[in-house]
Parts: C-alpha cells; sequence; structure tokens
C-alpha cells in the first residue's frame, strides 16, 4: 500500500539556502493493509518529518513515496490530492493547532462535509458524526457548539480521530496521537487503533515512547539522526535488539521496582556489528541494512557510516 524508497530530506539553510540540514536519510519501509508501523526515535530522529512527507505537508528531495504503485509526488492537482487526502489522514500531536480558536471544535468536522461530502443532507451527516464521536467515546452533546478552549486535549485529540473516521480512508498517520492523554485515555485510544487495524487500517504509528511502539505495532522502525539503524517485527527487535542505540533506548525504559539512580550508563552484553563482519569495508561496500533474520535487519554500528 504505502512504500518509501530511499527517501531522504534536506531543509536549506543559510544565504540563498546554500548549505542544508539533512533531516531525513535514505528511509525505506512499507505499510500493509491491517498492519501497523512504528517509527521510533528520540526527539530530532525525523520521525515527524517523515510523517508529514508522507501527507504531503512536505517534499521529497531524494528517494520516492508511493501509494498504490502511485508516486505521490506526481500528485500535483486539487482533485489529486483531496483523493489521496481522502485514502490518507493525519494526526497529529498538538490536537489545539488543529483547530481554529475562533471557531467551534468540530468545525473541524463541518469542513470534511464541505470538502468531500457536499451532497449528504445534514440530517443524515449529523447522525454519521454522532457515530464517529461514539466511536472515540466523545459524547457529540459535550461537544458540538464548544470552543477548542473548552476542551481538553484528549477529548480535541479524539474529535482529530473522529474527522479522520468519517473519510473512508485507508492509511492514518498518527504522529504522537495519545502524547497528550492521561492514562484511562490512553488505552482507549491504542485499542481504538487495534480494531481499527482489524478492518483493514493501515497505520504509520510515531512515537517516542517504546512502551506504546511495541503494545500496537507489528513493524517496528529504529530512526537514529534520519537513519533507519534496526527495523523488524516488533516481537524480534524487542526480544533481541542488536544496534546499540536500540539497545540504549530499550535500557532506559522507566520500570517498576527501580530508581533511575539504579539504571547503567550503558547496557550489558556489547556485541560486535553484524555489518562489519559482513562487509569490512563499511557501508559503501553493501546495503545500507543488514539482513540477519527474514524480519530483523540492522545498520552500522558507526554514527558515520565508516568502519566500527
Amino acid at each position: 500500500m504505502l512504500e518509501l524508497d530511499s527517501v531522504s530530506k534536506v531543509f536549506p539553510r543559510g544565504a540563498f539556502g546554500r548549505s542544508g540540514v539533512t533531516a531525513v536519510r535514505d528511509v525505506s519501509f512499507a505499510v500493509r493493509p491491517g498492519e501497523v508501523v512504528s517509527l521510533i526515535g528520540e526527539s530530532g530522529s525525523g520521525k515527524s518529518t517523515i510523517g508529514r512527507m508522507v501527507l504531503r505537508l512536505a517534499s521529497v528531495t531524494r528517494g520516492r513515496i508511493t501509494f498504490d504503485g502511485a508516486d505521490i509526488a506526481g500528485l500535483t492537482r486539487t482533485r489529486q490530492l483531496r483523493e489521496y487526502h481522502r485514502r490518507v489522514q493525519g494526526v497529529f500531536q498538538d490536537p489545539f493547532s488543529s483547530c481554529n480558536p475562533v471557531f467551534p471544535a468540530d468545525r473541524v468536522l463541518d469542513a470534511v462535509r464541505r470538502g468531500y461530502f457536499p451532497d449528504v443532507g445534514a440530517a443524515e451527516w449529523r447522525d454519521r458524526v454522532d457515530a464517529a464521536l461514539e466511536v472515540v467515546r466523545l459524547d457529540p452533546a459535550q461537544v458540538r457548539g464548544r470552543y477548542p478552549h473548552q476542551l481538553s486535549g484528549g477529548q480535541l485529540q479524539r474529535l482529530l480521530i473522529a474527522r479522520a473516521l468519517l473519510l473512508d480512508i485507508r492509511l492514518l498517520v498518527a504522529d504522537e496521537v495519545i502524547s497528550m492523554l492521561d492514562a484511562s485515555t490512553r488505552i482507549d485510544v491504542l485499542n481504538l487503533l487495534a480494531d481499527l487495524r482489524a478492518r483493514g487500517l493501515g497505520i504509520l504509528f510515531v512515537t517516542h515512547d517504546l512502551a506504546l511502539g511495541n503494545y500496537v505495532s507489528d513493524t517496528t522502525v529504529i530512526l537514529r539522526r534520519g537513519r533507519v539503524v534496526e527495523t523488524g517485527a516488533t516481537a524480534t527487535v524487542f526480544a533481541d535488539p542488536l544496534h546499540p542505540y536500540t539497545r540504549r533506548l530499550l535500557a532506559s525504559v522507566p520500570r517498576l521496582r527501580r530508581r533511575w539512580s539504579d539504571l547503567p550508563d550503558e547496557p550489558a552484553g556489547a556485541r560486535p556489528c553484524p555489518y562489519h563482519e559482513r562487509y569490512p569495508r563499511g557501508a559503501a561496500a553493501g546495503p545500507p541494512l543488514l539482513a540477519v533474520a527474514d524480519d530483523h535487519h540492522v545498520g552500522c554500528f558507526a554514527d558515520d557510516g565508516k568502519p566500527c
């Protein structure tokens, strides 16, 4: 369904954009129907930039992003982009930025009707909206007519998920979608995503929280400094992490009955780099990622791609 092939993003900087900052470097992965793929990494690793490129909110500098085999960079007409966004939608970390504070929050739902369903009558549309709100566990009577400042961040986030459900979407980009939710609501939204996956929806789940990625995803992509350092089936990556960065991330996850002062500086049991066991001359001698198993790939342990 969705495929990224050697995608890179460079943001220009300096006078006349003569230099640039590479935010994403040669990233490749795919999202299939009914699959949740988690992009995991620290802040600044390029997770949100990838999500924005998938949603056509940012351009691709190099590489290709295809949806159902069509390069989305070629979607230039308004009608083409509208049809693409009918099937691909995103929900972001800050729900307040998606709502105009001078209008009621549910205006974002009415915008879907104006843009995609102008022929649907008012009564039928109201029924559709109520059903979508109930799916995300919102009481329509408590949401309709309220302004963004009158709703909590969690309520707004679920409202935006309801907006996506009003469309016939096949892919949802969820960028830190539950970071502003409390613990009780968080599990409800995660279970909602699981239900949508069971119906065949593909989900690109952007998060810095490894526990959430492990809970909800089928495939995990670990990003560091814009580059994929490890990827594979979530159960495999979490059970047998190979890259030192992945191991450090997992070692830093807080655990009950262990204080922060007890955490080791580095995870125990350092391993030699399997990439350079296979390609001693470094990244130029082999592919960007080494297949260590059918469902597990790992990159060079050296940050700059040189031999370890």
